[in-house]
């Protein structure tokens, strides 16, 4: 369901400023920042705007780059997720067309990420036609990739685009009893059993489904291997989000129940994948827990860094489309601190929804602020990783209502292994046996003098390489 079908009914016709035109060659979309947004439902398709926060010249924006950059050409409805893998952008909508648009765009669009030129676009995600919605996307291979739904998890066929079928195991089972009610129709299983966030560890692929919890899918035969249930954190419990921190660990939020309330419990929990061995790990009585959204999902505001091994997010009691109050968790010594009080601040400013991010390279955060539901005054706020705040990025009036910051990466796919990073300095992974198990932690590439002759696998954030130890 799109949250705003009600309230927006009642607001008037945008008054927008008329962003600066450009040509492609005038950008460059391996420097900045990508911002994908819902945009306003009943109105008109998502969009994604592109900053450049360190510009000399102030230009920082660069609005609707999928329009401006391919004419009469647009993304989906609710579009709230977006990857570069290998690439290319993937970017995941709800639906294939907004009520108030002229244009059908797509559930799946893939784009060009040097250039964001679309390559492809796709209405449906089952090829059956049946009632499908967007969620999530994450590279598997070079070849392949899975696209999460309100439906379970499907493969595409990362060559010819094509859905080639579904991970056998993470099926909604709620599913084909009720087709007939809308997609807008909370009490339809749209918004029971979906299947959200996904991340790739130890040559698995794990996936937060709303009623059964964590999935762990077996890439090399598409099918869910094991399933860990919220219950052993809370009788009735659900998952939120699944993130990965940067010594590879599997971090989970918890959700109080699988009906999409919103409501979190005052727990994380921790997962090896290669073993997966878990932890449930208690917050602080000061702390408020990640927020989470199944019932209008979109991806949660609970990310990980790729340079400390930290994890950030926005907390929350009930509410999760907005919030004030940013926390920082160390992943090594589990010490939980305020990061940042909006609330504190001043000016009356609060992070939509899931709008915060962490640069994979200078490590600083980045939020998307706005004053409520009926305003369209955003700004884009950037932090240090120490919590200071560096500069506001004043945007034009729009209901934007941004999704998921998404961060160019020379590295960012299969094409690019090695073991240097994105900034050219070394990037610490963990290394595995080739049956999954993890025998090093947090190493560099070459870093094993004393490892047994045999075959093994290096993993990092963003990189993966055999070795061969003789």
């Amino acid at each position: 369901m799109n949250r705003r079908t009600i309230l927006y009914m009642a607001v008037g016709a945008a008054l927008f400023s008329a962003p600066a035109l450009f040509a492609s060659s005038d950008v460059d979309y391996k420097q900045g920042v990508f911002i994908v947004n819902e945009d306003w439902y009943g109105h008109q398709n998502s969009t994604v705007n592109y900053l450049l926060p360190d510009e000399p010249a102030g230009d920082n924006w660069y609005y609707r780059v999928i329009q401006k950059e391919n004419p009469g050409v647009e993304l989906g409805c609710t579009n709230q997720f977006g990857a570069i893998w290998n690439g290319r952008f993937y970017l995941i909508a709800k639906q294939d067309k907004d009520p108030g648009a002229s244009i059908t765009g797509g559930r799946i669009t893939v784009a060009d990420a040097s250039d964001m030129k679309v390559l492809y676009q796709a209405s449906q995600i089952d090829p059956s036609g049946a009632q499908c919605d967007g969620r999530g996307f994450v590279g598997v291979t070079a070849d392949k990739g899975y696209v999460s739904s309100s439906n379970g998890v499907w493969v595409m066929d990362l060559n010819s685009f094509a859905i080639l079928g579904q991970v056998k195991g993470s099926a909604n089972p709620n599913a084909g009893g009720d087709s007939d009610k809308p997609n807008t129709d909370p009490t339809g299983s749209l918004y029971h059993g979906q299947s959200g966030s996904m991340v790739t560890a130890a040559g698995r692929v794990f996936v937060a489904h709303q009623q059964s919890g964590l999935l762990v899918i077996d890439p090399a035969v598409d099918e869910v291997i094991h399933t860990i249930s919220m219950d052993v954190v809370q009788e009735g419990a659900g998952i939120g989000s699944v993130v990965k921190s940067r010594d590879g660990q599997l971090w989970l939020s918890v959700a109080k129940d699988t009906q999409g309330t919103g409501t979190p419990l005052s727990y994380l929990m921790r997962v090896d994948p290669a073993t997966l061995e878990y932890e449930v790990v208690p917050l602080a009585n000061d702390m408020l827990a990640p927020s989470n959204s199944w019932y209008a999902w979109t991806p949660d505001a609970f990310v990980a860094s790729t340079v400390q091994n930290c994890l950030y997010w926005k907390g929350s009691s009930s509410r999760w489309w907005s919030g004030t109050k940013i926390y920082k968790f160390d992943c090594d010594t589990k010490e939980q601190s305020l990061f940042v009080d909006l609330d504190a601040e001043g000016a009356d400013w609060s992070l939509y929804g899931c709008s915060l991010g962490v640069h994979p390279v200078t490590d600083d955060v980045y939020m998307s602020l706005y004053h409520g539901n009926q305003n369209q005054t955003y700004i884009t706020r950037r932090y240090s990783a120490s919590g200071e705040k560096l500069r506001d990025y004043s945007m034009i009036e729009n209901y934007w209502f941004p999704s998921l910051f998404v961060f160019p990466q020379k590295n960012d796919g299969p094409a690019a292994i090695g073991s240097i990073g994105v900034d050219g300095s070394s990037v610490a992974g963990n290394l595995y046996s080739l049956d999954g198990v993890c025998v090093k932690k947090g190493v560099n590439y070459g870093d094993w003098p004393e490892l047994a002759p045999g075959l093994y696998i290096w993993r990092s954030s963003s990189e993966a390489k055999k070795i061969i130890i003789r």
